[in-house]
């Protein structure tokens, strides 16, 4: 299993996790739930109307964390924002009806994977796992 493909297993076992990014010197936190693994890219996707899109594009070095049971994970690295038809194709097939709100609404969706990403797996008092991604 890749490491893009081990970060995408935990999200899936979490369900919910949570995106970190700055707002000028203010750390901001908001729960995602969509992610997608592509050609062993990990994707996450937003409004391009959200604050976390511009914060995001305004420095792009990001976390995500996410929980589940005993075990969390903190995989960080630089949004890379993407603009790709064949991957929006597959968000539609993916999550339909939020697709269908956003083309009803004129809202676009933006892409985007981390580079240089760095993923950790703890339990509460120790390291299980560490590896780039």
């Amino acid at each position: 299993m890749s490491n893009a493909a081990k970060v995408s297993e935990f999200l899936d076992r979490a369900k919910v996790f949570y995106f970190l990014t700055t707002d000028g010197d203010q750390p901001k936190g908001r729960p995602f739930g969509f992610h997608m693994l592509a050609d062993d890219k990990l994707y996450f996707g937003c409004g391009t109307f959200k604050k976390v899109f511009t914060q995001l594009t305004k420095n792009p070095k990001v976390e995500v964390l996410a929980l589940n049971g005993s075990e969390f994970l903190r995989y960080d690295g630089s949004a890379k924002i993407v603009q790709d038809d064949a991957l929006l194709v597959r968000v539609r097939e993916a999550m339909p009806e939020i697709m269908d709100m956003y083309d009803k609404n004129g809202w676009e969706m933006g892409l985007f994977y981390l580079e240089n990403g760095h993923a950790e797996i703890r339990g509460i008092l120790d390291l299980k796992e560490e590896f780039d991604v």
